[in-house]
Formats: C-alpha cells, sequence, structure tokens
C-alpha cells in the first residue's frame, strides 16, 4: 500500500463553499482536488493500491481528514470540481456525527487532526517526508509500506515538523526545485513503478 499524507492548512472543514470557487472561497481546496487526481489516476484506470489522507484545517469545525481508498473508489472524476463535490459531500454526511464516517464508496471522513492521522498510522508505514534538504530520491531505498508526507502551497509549519520528527520520517528531496504537491505524487509514484518494473 502507498498512501500518501497531505495537510490543508486552510482548506475548509464546512460545506459552505461554492464549487466554482474551491481556490479561495474554500481555503485552496483546488490543491488537495489535484493531489487527489495525482495519487489516483492513470491513463485508464485508477491505482488501487493508494491510500489518500487529505488533513482539512481550515474553518470553525477544524480539523477533520477525508480518507480517500483506491480499491473503493467509485464516482471519481478527474476534474478539480467533481472531486470537490465527492468532499463537500463528505462534509455534508459529517455533520454531527462521531467516527469515521463513509460518505460514498471510497470515501470516508473523520475528525482525526494530523497528529492522530500520525498516530493511527505509525505501525502500519514508514513516513517519508518531502523535503527540498532531504535525500536524493534516486538514491534513495522506498519502503515496503510507505506514507509520503507533504504541505499544500504552504509547508508543515513548526508544531508539524516536530510530529514529523518525533515519528521518524525519512526525508527525501525530488529535485533542484520546488514543485506542487500533485506534481511531487507524480514524480514519486513514476520512480516506484520504474523500480517494479526493473
Amino acid at each position: 500500500m502507498i498512501r500518501f499524507l497531505v495537510i490543508g492548512h486552510r482548506a475548509h472543514t464546512t460545506a459552505d463553499f461554492k464549487l466554482e470557487d474551491i481556490c479561495g472561497g474554500a481555503g485552496r481546496l483546488d490543491i488537495l482536488c489535484r493531489c487527489v487526481n495525482s495519487a489516483f489516476f492513470l491513463s485508464h484506470d485508477l491505482r488501487k493500491d493508494v491510500e489518500l489522507y487529505l488533513v482539512l484545517e481550515g474553518g470553525e469545525d477544524a480539523p477533520k481528514t477525508v480518507r480517500f481508498k483506491g480499491d473503493e473508489l467509485r464516482y471519481l472524476n478527474p476534474d478539480e470540481r467533481s472531486t470537490a463535490s465527492l468532499i463537500r459531500n463528505a462534509l455534508i454526511k459529517s455533520e454531527g456525527k462521531d467516527g469515521e464516517v463513509r460518505s460514498t464508496p471510497g470515501v470516508y471522513i473523520s475528525r482525526m487532526s494530523f497528529a492522530d492521522v500520525l498516530e493511527s498510522l505509525k505501525d502500519e508505514c514508514t513516513f517519508v517526508y518531502m523535503r527540498e534538504d532531504g535525500q536524493d530520491v534516486r538514491e534513495y531505498e522506498f519502503p515496503d509500506e510507505p506514507c509520503f508526507i507533504m504541505g499544500d502551497d504552504r509547508d508543515p509549519d513548526e508544531e508539524e515538523d516536530q510530529l514529523i520528527a518525533a515519528v521518524g520520517a525519512d526525508r527525501i528531496c525530488l529535485g533542484p526545485v520546488s514543485l506542487h504537491a500533485n506534481h511531487c505524487m507524480v514524480i514519486v509514484h513514476n520512480e516506484m513503478d520504474r523500480r517494479r518494473t526493473s
């Protein structure tokens, strides 16, 4: 299983946004939607061995975590608007409920914070933190069960950095320049795909 964990520092935790304004009105939810697409889509299929955690930290009802599970996903299309609709639907269905709620096939939502997600995964995977000052990805030996951690358009803050350090995350660098989070996912997939088939 390949996991991705993305922190949406301003992403709304309530469904009070318009699908036509996911960039501004939803706290840069557009970035997270692009991450969903990059995590799962192949040319004519979806990656079944991927799980994506989107930690939403914006708004009055924060935090919440939306989890996408590749082998169960239905109704996922490659456009940002329909992905935002799946996330908004999850936010609506979670109102007033405790625990993890299944909103549509392969999409789950809970009140987990970033720290909660790290805690829940610490015995299941090896955390890999993508940073410009990390080990070159081309020299890195990927673990069997990686969980790649990244921010949205903002790097993890000091508190989040401390949490990442506490779980002993490996640090890798994908190249000489900073990239968008969803581009990082594509590169990681490509590196792992090449090694699996070589």
